[in-house]
């Protein structure tokens, strides 16, 4: 059976991903009851490392929601231990060519299709490993991070390599490369234009867009315009973003005794 993501995506729906850049199973447990339809451990900027990424999962196994990783770099050791770990998608920084795409496809692949090595040490902790190894080509979800102008120039050749299910865009490096500040709700039209490129490149080759969004308006916006992986923030952002709302409404109310 795919997993809840994958078959959310294949029956043509957007979905909201959680991202959690904190290496702690509480807030990792706390934010799986959040109703996201999936959540990521963010292994390349977030303070997360192999051991709190499996406590993570340990901490989101009784939820309905699929786990994934950004992984910090395109390198088949570390995306063999992440889905070794039980990841269900692995969201990888900075492919630009098919080449970096076809190495992804083949780290998060078993034989015939890739070049994973065998021993799913955690992923096939709950059922026999034959029927992990048997599934897994199938519902592993393979997802390269679109973040610049090379990656933008070469997306059809991208997206026509085997094993690639969609596509990921990371909003502040894609405006980095093209000289521009590194945000993640963009306006810029030329910004604008490069997402429909890269939307209508994904329904050409049947793929899916994802995208990650500082705020929830911004992130419905983005589902409208066709991506269906829109994540809102990280934990660490939304914690401190409610934070600093609940002291100021408090301040507001009390008046001069909290100013």
């Amino acid at each position: 059976m795919p997993t809840r993501l994958k078959g959310r995506i294949d029956a043509g729906k957007a979905n909201v991903n959680g991202w959690l850049a904190i290496p702690s199973g509480f807030s990792a447990e706390v934010m799986a009851q959040c109703g996201w339809d999936s959540v990521t451990v963010d292994m390349q900027h977030g303070v997360q490392d192999y051991q709190s990424m499996v406590q993570c999962f340990q901490a989101m196994q009784a939820h309905p929601i699929t786990p994934l990783v950004r992984v910090p770099w395109n390198e088949p050791g570390i995306i063999g231990k992440v889905l070794d770990g039980g990841a269900m998608g692995v969201i990888c920084p900075m492919v630009n060519t098919a080449a970096e795409a076809k190495a992804l496809a083949e780290a998060c692949l078993y034989p015939p299709k890739g070049k994973r090595s065998n021993g799913p040490i955690r992923a096939a902790m709950y059922g026999e490993a034959s029927s992990y190894q048997s599934t897994a080509n199938d519902e592993i979800l393979v997802i390269p991070m679109i973040e610049t102008q090379q990656a933008i120039d070469n997306i059809d050749e991208i997206l026509s390599v085997p094993g690639i299910n969609g596509i990921y865009i990371g909003p502040s490096d894609m405006g980095l490369s093209l000289g521009l500040i590194p945000i993640l709700d963009r306006e810029e039209p030329i910004i604008l234009d490069i997402y429909g490129k890269l939307l209508a490149s994904c329904k050409k080759h049947g793929k899916f867009a994802g995208i990650h969004n500082g705020t929830a308006a911004y992130a419905a916006r983005m589902m409208q315009m066709g991506f269906q992986l829109c994540t809102i923030a990280n934990d660490s952002g939304l914690m401190a973003r409610a934070a600093r709302e609940a002291v100021s409404a408090t301040r507001k109310a009390a008046g001069d005794v909290a100013n």
